[in-house]
């Protein structure tokens, strides 16, 4: 396949930037972003903080996984996964083999007050934001390092890390 045809896969935290960068490379590079979060949603018929709570986090990576699997047949799409989507080995080999993948990061701080307040995320409901996102960087550190490059969005607008990315992908 071109390199230009390829998809760019946004992996990260949640809170890096992936959609609201993503839309910015889709737009340059006239491909579609596709969110994959939605995309899980339309086709189970649910939101996810519904999902989580009627048939629990398994039955939402198993849609995930299946979801990711059918968009990655198609081309020039700029997907934004949800943090989790590379916590399954096979999930992240898919990844690796049918795009681009870009893992952004954030420092602690940056993704906690990124996410404050945002009730569409079933693993942060409840107290004590700043742990459960210690917890959560904590367990996936690792997770992300299959990424084609890494950019670190801490302190930088959409629109620089949108650049910074296109830098590498173009090459």
């Amino acid at each position: 396949m071109d390199q230009r045809d390829r998809n760019i896969i946004l992996i990260g935290m949640m809170g890096t930037g992936k959609s609201t960068a993503g839309h910015l490379i889709a737009q340059q590079l006239g491909y579609t972003l596709l969110d994959l979060d939605r995309e899980i949603e339309k086709a189970v018929g649910k939101s996810i903080p519904a999902m989580f709570e009627s048939e629990g986090e398994a039955f939402f990576r198993n849609a995930e996984s299946a979801v990711l699997d059918r968009v990655l047949g198609r081309r020039r799409l700029v997907i934004a996964t949800g943090g989790g989507a590379v916590l399954r080995k096979e999930n992240c080999e898919l990844m690796s083999q049918k795009g681009w993948v870009a893992a952004l990061t954030a420092d602690e701080t940056s993704i906690i007050d990124r996410v404050r307040g945002d009730s569409g995320r079933p693993l942060l409901a409840g107290d004590n934001l700043e742990e459960r996102v210690r917890q959560l960087m904590e367990e996936r550190r690792d997770c992300y390092r299959f990424a084609h490059v890494t950019v670190d969005t801490t302190g930088r607008s959409a629109h620089e890390v949108a650049l910074e990315v296109l830098a590498h992908y173009r090459g």
